[in-house]
């Protein structure tokens, strides 16, 4: 990756390397729902910046993803890719921009080159040069030297295990991505999501992993989806949750309000009387069940929003419903004490 197209995720937030976990979710939210494609219709600029908003929240609201990104900066997709931190580790198709690596170590002794610090204690530079030529000089491929010929090793260890190069590849996916099922281009090739899966959930995918170079055997490819955050609606278990504001009076008198569902816009009846954290359920209006042609439901939580300001008229009415209300919600408190 070229330093010009590192993104700075704390930036794309507005916040600073020492932000804590809930002030990134908060934060996130905010910007999510001001950027949102349906509160922007057409809108191509806001379009981008929710992209960006989305990407830079999955990594810093992983506590690993972040730990590497605050480590490594724009190396940090590099080192996250590596479980050693560094190619001989077992990692397959990673860019690392064209940097000879062959002269280094680990990937902590490449951060320490680029940045000009000391480097930490390890194994003596000539041992390196002799653990590097090993690997140029096994083969059957004559590949080159550095991270090439790391991977083409770990390829004969898995043709000696098992014949074949199975492939696992991580894929984001927006909620409506994930709803609705899509496709994706990967680099073997177009893969296809179903309806319904959610972050956590694998998806196997024969016959389109890597070609062991020995065998010319074709492996697996395994999917791990994640499903990025969504300004309104989240997971509560295996159904759909959203909260929607209401006034005081469309508490107290009920009424019949417009909200967003999955599938799109509907009209959902609140019964008079409703207090704030209040649940309705609507049955079969949530997640798609996967293999299943049904739906979770979908839990919509009430908050009552009262007005921070008021027209004349408004003011004089909530006076007279004070002036003449007979309701007193705290009766009993005079019996709680001790």
């Amino acid at each position: 990756m070229a330093a010009t197209d590192f993104k700075d995720y704390y930036a794309i937030l507005g916040l600073n390397k020492t932000a804590s976990a809930d002030e990134i979710k908060k934060t996130f939210r905010k910007l999510a729902r001001k950027y949102h494609p349906d509160m922007n219709p057409g809108n191509k600029e806001a379009e981008a910046r929710f992209k960006e908003v989305n990407e830079a929240y999955e990594v810093l609201s992983d506590p690993e993803k972040r730990k590497k990104y605050d480590q490594y900066g724009q190396y940090w997709k590099q080192a996250a890719a590596t479980p050693s931190g560094w190619p001989g580790g077992g990692a397959t198709n990673v860019d690392f921009g064209g940097v000879d690596f062959s002269q280094y170590g680990s990937f902590d002794e490449f951060i320490n080159a680029l940045l000009g610090r000391a480097a930490s204690s390890g194994g003596s530079s000539s041992s390196r040069s002799s653990k590097w030529n090993y690997s140029s000089q096994r083969t059957g491929t004559g590949g080159p030297t550095g991270f090439g010929g790391f991977e083409d090793f770990a390829g004969y260890e898995n043709r000696s295990a098992g014949g074949t190069r199975d492939t696992e590849v991580t894929i984001s996916l927006t909620l409506g991505e994930a709803f609705r099922g899509t496709s994706k281009r990967v680099a073997t090739g177009e893969v296809s999501i179903p309806a319904g899966v959610k972050t956590g959930s694998k998806i196997r995918v024969k016959g389109k992993g890597q070609i062991d170079p020995y065998t010319k055997q074709q492996g697996d490819l395994y999917l791990k989806l994640e499903v990025l955050p969504h300004a309104f609606f989240q997971f509560e278990g295996e159904n759909l949750i959203c909260e929607v504001p209401i006034t005081p009076d469309e508490a107290v008198l009920g009424a019949s309000i417009e909200l967003p569902a999955p599938e799109g816009m509907i009209t959902v009846k609140f019964p008079a009387g409703m207090r704030s954290g209040q649940s309705l359920r609507l049955r079969g209006k949530g997640w798609p069940k996967p293999k299943k042609d049904e739906r979770t439901d979908l839990l919509v939580k009430v908050a009552i929003v009262p007005p921070k300001e008021l027209t004349a008229v408004e003011r004089e009415c909530y006076e007279k419903i004070k002036a003449n209300r007979t309701f007193n919600p705290r009766s009993t408190l005079n019996q709680m004490g001790l």
